[in-house]
């Protein structure tokens, strides 16, 4: 870039956008990077504010704002993601699709140390709509070494930042456990919340049996609609460490692979995670989805509905940002819930 007074530069190529900022109005760029600058623009350009402009001289090694831009955006942009224009070396990247948003947070850590370019995203293992704003990024200076963006794509590899995971259609079997349940003792209305939490995604109940605290009776439930055709088993009752509370162990019965029995969670401290044949969830929900508006199930149901397989040690890491507050007004997903870094 060379610098010149703006009276100078008629005849020159603007290196950057120029922006008029009205307030309550506009902010816009009046004129776009590679306009020719005339006579007739002078008193425009003088009237925001530009006594003196960037012409573009192109160095060897270094790139525009708008070209590392592109550069960065292509790092970033990974499945079912679109993106915006560029515009003063900024992109935004917006939702294809339903599904669930995807960070790999220690490339987007290691990027945004490189200085001198950003990447600012939502909170990723969250679900999003189709047109969700999901990140923005930015070229910090007006120009950039090739050298430094080349760093940036070594630091990605093959792969992408960010990624939407479409949900899947699963088939849900609900196994509502509990001799109060079962003899009639009480209403079941636990039930009711599971169909509507899973209302919110892709999913279809295939059916719900009630059965008693009869461990070999929760078990055989659970085979049972898996031989049916579900792919998501949720078990209801029967989580706590009372005596007849059989709930963990028929599920651990059936040869699930337990994850965890327990979250660092509250509400849903007592949950249980398992899968049969290593991909078909078989999850133990505590009591506390039926009364609390949003619980452990609220953080762990969208990244079961993408079809992800959930690990221990990613369970144990919910513990900052894990205590739900109960506020008053409930503003989840927009809140701290889950969000822990």
């Amino acid at each position: 870039m060379k610098l010149i007074k703006t009276e100078d530069a008629v005849g020159h190529v603007l290196c950057h956008d120029m922006t008029q900022i009205i307030k309550g109005v506009t902010k816009d760029a009046i004129f776009r990077k590679g306009h020719i600058v005339t006579e007739e623009d002078i008193p425009v350009l003088l009237s925001i504010g530009k006594d003196h402009l960037y012409i573009w001289e192109k160095e060897e090694g270094m790139l525009h704002e708008n070209e590392g831009a592109e550069i960065l955006c292509s790092i970033c942009k990974g499945e079912n993601i679109k993106r915006s224009d560029v515009k003063e070396g900024k992109i935004d990247l917006y939702a294809e699709c339903d599904g669930l948003f995807k960070v790999n947070l220690e490339v987007l850590n290691k990027i945004n140390a490189l200085e001198e370019m950003m990447i600012a995203t939502r909170h990723g293992n969250f679900p999003v709509k189709q047109g969700d704003k999901l990140a923005g990024t930015r070229i910090i200076p007006l120009v950039i070494e090739e050298e430094k963006m080349q760093a940036a794509r070594d630091l990605a590899g093959d792969g992408k930042v960010l990624e939407v995971k479409p949900f899947l259609h699963k088939k849900a079997g609900i196994v509502t456990t509990g001799n109060e349940v079962y003899y009639g003792r009480i209403k079941d209305e636990f039930t009711p919340v599971i169909v509507d939490k899973l209302g919110e995604y892709d999913a279809e109940i295939l059916e719900h049996v009630t059965v008693n605290d009869d461990p070999g009776k929760i078990t055989e439930a659970i085979l049972n609609l898996i031989k049916a055709g579900a792919d998501l088993i949720l078990c209801t009752g029967g989580m706590s460490v009372d005596p007849d509370d059989k709930t963990p162990l028929a599920i651990k019965n059936t040869g699930a692979r337990i994850v965890t029995y327990g979250a660092p969670v509250l509400p849903g401290a007592m949950f249980l995670l398992s899968y049969y044949k290593e991909n078909i969830p078989v999850v133990g929900l505590p009591g506390c989805v039926m009364y609390s508006k949003r619980t452990i199930f609220d953080l762990m149901l969208p990244r079961i509905m993408a079809g992800e397989i959930i690990t221990r040690e990613e369970i144990s890491k919910l513990g900052h940002g894990g205590l739900c507050l109960s506020c008053k007004v409930c503003t989840y997903p927009n809140c701290g819930f889950g969000k822990g870094m």
